[in-house]
């Protein structure tokens, strides 16, 4: 008996082994959704935003580097898809969205919600066709499957509305015949980036999470070269932990003055499966050595003496065995003063941090003088939360974070020790992520905890999903940092010496919103109810919101604060000082 267009493609996604569609229902999906209702092992997730089911599709497809799948119906449906698929194109993660459309009468009529759907998608996929028969199934499906698996991207097939249920009339299994390569950068090229490590006297690497599958030689290569290693914030996952004596944590703004040091310091800088855009944070003048799976991102940062096309694991291997031995005498190892110095300032740097996370830290003299200048309303520091959370969360939980100073708070309080995994939209800097990332990612193991970091901005933008925890029951705990602002563009703002205006959110009491919806909600406001309110949270069965009131001062020093940046926040802190009474703050 031949199988209709939605049976064929639900049917390969199962083969796939997806396991979750996220979407909403509607129209040209019917036929689809229809199918995964009657397809065992696959299940529709209902969201109350597509935005949101790409974002679920993608930490899916982050997690298990496999194939996310969501999709949208026609014309708004699919405009909806459009910033979750961005996150996962720019994340470099395999992703299929099925789009729906009007029927294939009405192409090109400016039809009810029509919208071009090739066009719209042109510049987010790596892949996108409308099928106009069913005869191009099941071929074009998997041309969009190996497209997305194959180049780390987004796929999108498009399927009219009339065309769902029409039947194949020549019906096969589809056939993917997917297999992941091993690549190995040119001998010539690994003799040369040898050949400089050797004569360098301080080597520092910049590892990033394309080097997260190689991390026992990457942690080999480290120790050979006494070298501290620098993470981007996506390795921390996978290279954070006491299993680690060599990593001195992020660089960047979220970073700290031992990892900007460490970069400094070096007269030689080996980047291993990272593309860190930040390019003021690279110093300048030294040899750079660059290790990527695409021959693109060789140099587009900062100049390279050599690049290496090729898995981080295998060319590290290369590299190994190509390093000549420690001159006899040396005890079997080069001088690691580069290394210890690294460490040590790391270690004096974690230290001052441990004490602002103290719940009782603006009882102190320095603290109470602090809290006078800073946070004079004596709210929870987010520095406080962050650590308890820390504390509480499982080894192997998955954490999800917002853009902004959620992350901020994540990077330096929360290690991703274990199995911990992390997600968020750190390349493309979306707002609203983490809600729903956490969802795709619970809703893959129920029982595997998980941990969103959500700024009280985030969470509002896309609130409504709170529902889709709840009816699927996905026990995601939601810890939302409650600064009644934009607190990155605050500080932002403040930075560049302006007073910050249009930052200020009225927010409304989002433990009491968790509630009504039917999930546990706790407002905590008082530093000493911190850590017991993180495990009634985390104790709880079912999906949990913690609604903590932190402070909106909090100020985030940079690795390497600048003299600009000073004088800009003192000028805008003298702005605000002297705004009238009457006016409010932020307006």
């Amino acid at each position: 008996m031949p199988r209709t267009v939605a049976r064929v493609i639900v049917d390969a996604l199962s083969e796939l082994g997806v396991r979750q569609v996220f979407g909403v229902v509607g129209d040209a999906l019917n036929p689809l959704t229809d199918a995964i209702r009657t397809t065992d092992g696959l299940e529709w997730v209902g969201c109350r935003h597509e935005e949101a089911a790409a974002f679920a599709a993608s930490a899916q497809s982050q997690l298990t580097d496999t194939l996310g799948v969501c999709m949208g119906t026609v014309g708004p449906g699919s405009v909806h898809l459009l910033n979750g698929l961005y996150d996962a194109a720019k994340s470099h993660t395999p992703v299929l969205a099925i789009a729906g459309q009007v029927p294939l009468a009405e192409l090109g009529s400016d039809y009810f919600q029509e919208v071009d759907n090739d066009a719209l998608f042109s510049d987010v996929a790596v892949f996108r066709a409308t099928v106009t028969s069913p005869d191009q199934l099941p071929q074009m499906l998997e041309t969009a499957v190996r497209h997305a698996l194959g180049r780390k991207g987004v796929a999108v097939l498009t399927v009219p509305g009339d065309l769902g249920e029409r039947d194949l009339t020549a019906d096969r299994p589809a056939r993917f015949s997917l297999n992941a390569p091993v690549s190995r950068p040119e001998e010539s090229a690994v003799r040369r980036a040898a050949d400089i490590l050797d004569r360098s006297e301080r080597v520092t690497l910049l590892v990033g999470a394309g080097a997260r599958a190689a991390r026992q030689d990457v942690l080999t290569l480290a120790d050979r070269l006494a070298a501290p290693m620098v993470l981007t914030l996506k390795a921390k996952a996978g290279f954070e932990g006491d299993t680690n004596p060599f990593q001195v944590g992020q660089t960047g703004l979220i970073g700290n003055p031992a990892a900007a040091e460490a970069l400094q310091d070096a007269d030689t800088l080996l980047l291993l499966g990272t593309d860190f855009p930040y390019r003021d944070w690279y110093p300048d003048g030294r040899t750079v050595i660059q290790v990527d799976t695409e021959a693109t991102h060789i140099g587009r940062r900062v100049p390279v003496e050599v690049g290496l096309v090729g898995d981080t694991g295998a060319t590290v291997r290369d590299l190994l065995a190509r390093l000549t031995a420690p001159p006899a005498g040396s005890g079997g190892a080069r001088d690691r003063s580069h290394l210890e110095k690294a460490r040590e300032r790391f270690e004096k740097w974690r230290a001052g941090q441990a004490r602002l996370a103290d719940p009782s830290h603006d009882k102190g003299v320095v603290g109470r003088i602090r809290s006078a200048l800073d946070n004079r309303d004596h709210d929870i520091r987010p520095e406080v939360l962050a650590a308890a959370v820390d504390r509480a969360a499982a080894d192997d939980a998955v954490f999800t974070s917002d853009t902004g100073m959620a992350t901020v708070w994540l990077s330096r309080f929360v290690e991703m020790r274990g199995e911990r995994r992390l997600i968020g939209s750190y390349n493309l800097g979306s707002m609203a992520n983490a809600m729903p990332q956490a969802l795709g990612a619970q809703a893959l193991d129920r029982e595997r905890q998980v941990v969103a970091f959500c700024g009280d901005g985030g969470l509002s933008m896309l609130l409504g999903d709170l529902m889709t925890l709840k009816t699927y029951r996905l026990p995601v705990k939601l810890v939302v940092f409650d600064n009644r602002r934009l607190g990155m563009v605050k500080l932002e703002q403040e930075q560049a010496g302006l007073p910050e205006f249009g930052t200020v959110l009225d927010n409304p009491d989002f433990a009491a919103v968790a509630e009504a919806m039917g999930i546990t909600g706790i407002r905590v406001t008082d530093p000493a109810d911190v850590d017991d309110a993180v495990r009634r949270a985390f104790d709880s069965p079912g999906p949990a919101l913690l609604d903590v009131l932190t402070n909106p001062d909090e100020i985030a020093v940079p690795a390497k604060p600048t003299v600009e940046q000073g004088w800009g926040f003192a000028l805008a802190k003298v702005k605000e000082i002297v705004r009238s009474h009457g006016e409010p703050s932020g307006n």
